[in-house]
C-alpha cells in the first residue's frame, strides 16, 4: 500500500490500474465502518470488476481503520473531516474528477465529499445508506458502546454483535472505533440533500435493518435512482453480483 498527510493524518490507499480495453473514468472506493479497502472491495470482487470494466480504482482505509492513521479523538471522525481525507487523496493523485462509490459510513464520507466539492464526484453510488443519511444520526452510539464492551460474549444485542464481531475479525483498534462512531454522526440537511444535483444510485439490501429506505432517500436527491438489492442484509450485500452489475450500468451512463 501506499500513504500520504491528509493534513498531518497517515492515510494508507492502493491505486490500481485498469484491464486492458475502453478506459473509463477512476472510481474512488470508501468503505464503511469498521471494514478496510480490502474487506470491503478486495475480497468481495469489487477492485477486480470495476478494472475489468476500464476503470482506474482507487481505495483508501478510513482514518481509524486499516492501515491508516487512527486517532483517539471523536471530533477527528467528522463526516465532513473525512470527507476532506478524500479530497487530498484526489489532489494527491492529480485526479480532477472521479465517480464515488461508498458503503454504509463510506457512503456518508461519500456524500459529504459530493456537497462540499460538487465539480469533483461525477456519479455517486451511495450503499447500503438510505433515508439514515437524512433521518437518523449514522450508526446508534451503542455501536460505540459495543467497540468498549470486555468481550463479545458480554453483547447480547444482535446489532452490537454484528459489529463488534466484525471489528474483531479485522483485529481494529476498538477506541479507535468508538471515537469513530461518536464522531461521525452527522446528517444532511433537506437543503443540503437538494443541492446533490449529481446522478446518485442509492442501494440497499431489502433485508438490511441499519440503512434506512432508499426509495425514500432517493426521493430526496434530484438526480437519484434507487435499487433494492434482493434478499441481501447489511453485510451480505456489499458483495452482491446484481449490486455490482447495476452499479457498472450506472456508471457507463452518459447522463
Amino acid at each position: 500500500m501506499q500513504s500520504f498527510s491528509s493534513d498531518g493524518v497517515e492515510i494508507a490507499f492502493i491505486d490500481e490500474a485498469p484491464d486492458g480495453g475502453v478506459r473509463m473514468p477512476p472510481v474512488l472506493l470508501i468503505h464503511g465502518f469498521a471494514s478496510t479497502h480490502r474487506v470491503n472491495w478486495v475480497n468481495t470482487g469489487w477492485l477486480r470488476f470495476l478494472r475489468g470494466h476500464g476503470h482506474r480504482v482507487i481505495a483508501l482505509d478510513n482514518r481509524g481503520h486499516g492501515a491508516s492513521a487512527k486517532p483517539h479523538q471523536p471530533e477527528a471522525y467528522a463526516s465532513q473531516i473525512m470527507a476532506q481525507d478524500c479530497l487530498r487523496l484526489l489532489d494527491h493523485l492529480e485526479i480532477a474528477t472521479a465517480d464515488v462509490i461508498g458503503y454504509s459510513m463510506g457512503a456518508r464520507i461519500g456524500a459529504f465529499l459530493a456537497l462540499a466539492e460538487p465539480g469533483r464526484v461525477r456519479r455517486l453510488v451511495l450503499g447500503g445508506l438510505g433515508i439514515h443519511l437524512v433521518r437518523g444520526a449514522g450508526l446508534s452510539p451503542s455501536i460505540a458502546e459495543a467497540m468498549e464492551a470486555p468481550a463479545l460474549a458480554s453483547l447480547t444485542d444482535p446489532v452490537q454483535r454484528m459489529f463488534r464481531a466484525f471489528a474483531d475479525a479485522n483485529k481494529s483498534d476498538l477506541v479507535a472505533l468508538a471515537a469513530c462512531i461518536r464522531g461521525s454522526r452527522q446528517v444532511l440537511g433537506l437543503a443540503e440533500a437538494a443541492r446533490l444535483l449529481l446522478p446518485v444510485l442509492v442501494a440497499v439490501g431489502t433485508a438490511d435493518d441499519v440503512a434506512g429506505d432508499a426509495h425514500a432517500l432517493a426521493a430526496l436527491l434530484p438526480g437519484a435512482q434507487a435499487l433494492d438489492i434482493v434478499g441481501r442484509d447489511h453485510n451480505r450485500a456489499v458483495g452482491d453480483a446484481g449490486f455490482k452489475a447495476a452499479v457498472q450500468e450506472f456508471l457507463a451512463g452518459s447522463a
